[in-house]
């Protein structure tokens, strides 16, 4: 689902028009981006969790010429699935697990 199907879909359900809807839905994640960047936990019941992970500095490698090159330490949200939402998606079993392609080759 993208980001406008998700707004259409609010709009749908509650009766709004889209451009509310949208309003709904960029405010949303606005609050989210903000507490994530005050490295703030952002929780919600039955869906999931957010948190800020921090990550130390490492030396990596260029895949092209298999040189090192310094990664500065960083800090990246983490999403942790909820319990009832694993078991939902886990329900959904009789959905054929595909690899991106609806062909049939």
């Amino acid at each position: 689902m993208t980001k406008s199907e998700l707004i259409e879909a609010i709009a749908a359900r509650g009766e709004l028009t889209k451009a509310r809807a949208e309003l709904v839905v960029n405010c949303v994640f606005e609050a989210m981006t903000e507490a994530l960047q005050k490295g703030e936990g952002i929780e919600i019941r039955g869906y999931g969790s957010f948190t800020v992970r921090p990550y130390k500095p490492y030396a990596g490698r260029n895949p092209r010429t298999g040189q090192p090159v310094p990664v500065p330490a960083k800090r990246l949200p983490f999403f942790k699935v909820g319990k009832e939402l694993k078991e939902l998606v886990n329900g959904s079993r009789h959905i054929p697990i595909s690899g991106g392609s609806d062909s049939d080759d």
